[in-house]
């Protein structure tokens, strides 16, 4: 199999999507899990940019990585400077990084009109820089900036801007589509010219998204010959976004046998994917291809009795192979065979009528604006309580909560809860940032005791939507509210006119699944 690199510029590219901003220590830990995952190239950005970029190289070579080389990305020489004198290459190399990747300017229009040099010096600021960093013994990687534009206007200017390049050591060669305006065929056609131009010397591709078609523009080039994809986990970047490496890293091993990464990195790609988004703090993209949540999520009936009949009736690939997994989702449009699959643990699929009963819940309390798809805890509550299993682990009795202004101007708020476990009562009080965290804290002081399990439960997201946006400041409310614990992430819903009810029914519920799942995992 012909083996493709792949080149990550997350902590360099990626973090100039907007929003996005990584600390040191962020871009450390995500170099490790890309190492681990088998990533080939890992750029770390620019060490004369800023002070955090410079002290990443000093800490990245403390990392015992096992198989990535860490990038120094930066430009050529400033025209009309010896490139011994030249401070960016100067910073490269002060790196220490193993690796150095130099941008050139390749349309003649950026060369006339942003660095204002003539097109011959512009060439000789390339093959200076390349052969500068070749010398003092780094691999040198170059990117063609803007090469697809400039190919357009100006093919033999373009083309002799990788030869000199080339001719300068550079090991590989990146065909940029930097403006991300470039369409498929372009692409293939474009790069195929160069790897025929330039057969023996390596080739590579790094899109951009604003044309919403970065992934299938570096799969067109990997067709025509290329054998290195740049790119970010997630596709994050600035504008539209880079081309999203994991979606080209599943095409190219399941779709084009491709070899990529390490032997049996694949099943860790949802895992590096997620990573990535927490620690961006970045919500995750649920319907990212492969990796996300609604990749093979099942909604309609009767596509969730074709899955379950045979799985490649509405799934291309095997949810596993990307350590994903499938999702039966519940909802009105659901069938019986959502609630068999939704319901297997209980063995209750030959109840016609039971199952007849949980559709009919379930429907009607989407009418009333209950959603379930993103709330399965509390389905599963509903099914308890449907067949009579349900036994409350503690009984509610009330609770309250106080917002106030202090006298210095902030806000304080305090949550009061009285429940009762068995024969003893429990009256609590907590403040919190806000009503739900006040509950939330006055819940645990008055189950802790008699359930330490809660201790490791956590809320991680908390969604608020308008249901009847017509009611006005009357309209029904929904909250979604998402948990987690040391091995399991689960929803819960709540729905009422008060915002506030319908998120204690939504916190109840996820403390009442939590202590349920606890019982199970005893027992087992």
């Amino acid at each position: 199999m012909t083996r493709i690199q792949i080149y990550d510029t997350t902590l360099r590219d990626g973090s100039q999507g907007e929003g996005v901003n990584f600390s040191l220590q962020d871009k450390l830990l995500v170099t490790r899990r890309l190492d681990d995952l088998g990533v080939d190239y890992i750029e770390g950005g620019y060490p004369l940019s800023n002070p955090k970029d410079f002290e990443y190289f000093q800490e990245v070579r403390k990392l015992p990585l096992k198989h990535a080389k860490v990038c120094a990305f930066g430009m050529t020489r400033r025209k009309n400077c010896k490139p011994e004198d030249d401070t960016c290459l100067k910073a490269l190399l002060d790196s220490q990084a193993p690796v150095v990747t130099i941008v050139g300017k390749t349309w003649d229009f950026q060369v006339r009109e942003v660095i204002g040099a003539t097109l011959e010096e512009n060439l000789r600021m390339i093959a200076d820089s390349v052969a500068y960093c070749k010398a003092n013994g780094r691999e040198v990687i170059y990117d063609a900036e803007h090469f697809f534009d400039g190919f357009k206007h100006n093919t033999e200017y373009a083309l002799q801007t990788l030869k000199v390049a080339r001719d300068a050591g550079a090991s590989v060669m990146i065909l940029c589509d930097t403006n991300g305006g470039t369409l498929p065929e372009e692409i293939a056609e474009r790069t195929g010219k160069v790897v025929q131009a330039f057969a023996g010397t390596a080739v590579g591709i790094h899109c951009h998204n604003d044309c919403d078609v970065a992934v299938a523009n570096s799969l067109a080039a990997v067709t025509q010959g290329a054998t290195q994809v740049q790119g970010t986990i997630n596709g994050i970047g600035e504008r539209c976004g880079n081309v999203d490496l994991v979606s080209v890293i599943a095409n190219l091993a399941l779709k084009r046998g491709y070899e990529v990464l390490r032997p049996g990195s694949l099943l860790h790609l949802t895992e590096v994917s997620r990573y990535v988004y927490e620690i961006a703090n970045m919500n995750f993209r649920s319907n990212q291809p492969f990796v996300g949540t609604s990749a093979f999520a099942h909604k309609g009936g009767m596509h969730a009795h074709a899955v379950a009949k045979s799985t490649a009736t509405y799934e291309h690939i095997d949810p596993g192979s990307v350590g994903n997994e499938r999702r039966i989702l519940i909802s009105e449009l659901s069938g019986q065979s959502s609630i068999v699959a939704k319901t297997t643990k209980y063995d209750i699929q030959n109840d016609k009528v039971m199952m007849a009963k949980i559709m009919n819940l379930v429907q009607d309390l989407e009418n009333e604006g209950y959603e379930f798809e993103a709330a399965e805890a509390s389905f599963d509550l509903l099914v308890r309580k449907a067949l009579g299993t349900y036994k409350p682990k503690f009984e509610r009795l009330a609770y309250r909560v106080n917002v106030e202004t202090g006298g210095a101007g902030q806000t304080i708020t305090e949550a009061t809860v009285k429940i009762r476990i068995g024969e003893q009562s429990q009256h609590t009080v907590s403040e919190g940032d806000g009503p739900v965290n006040a509950l939330d804290g006055a819940l645990r002081k008055a189950l802790q005791h008699s359930y330490p399990g809660l201790a490791q439960m956590q809320l991680v997201d908390y969604k608020v939507r308008v249901v009847n946006s017509k009611a006005g400041t009357a309209a029904r409310v929904r909250v979604v509210i998402e948990s987690r614990d040391h091995a399991d992430v689960w929803g819960t819903v709540g729905v009422s006119e008060n915002i506030i009810e319908a998120s204690w029914l939504a916190l109840v519920d996820s403390f009442e699944y939590k202590l349920f799942k606890d019982e199970e995992d005893t027992n087992l």
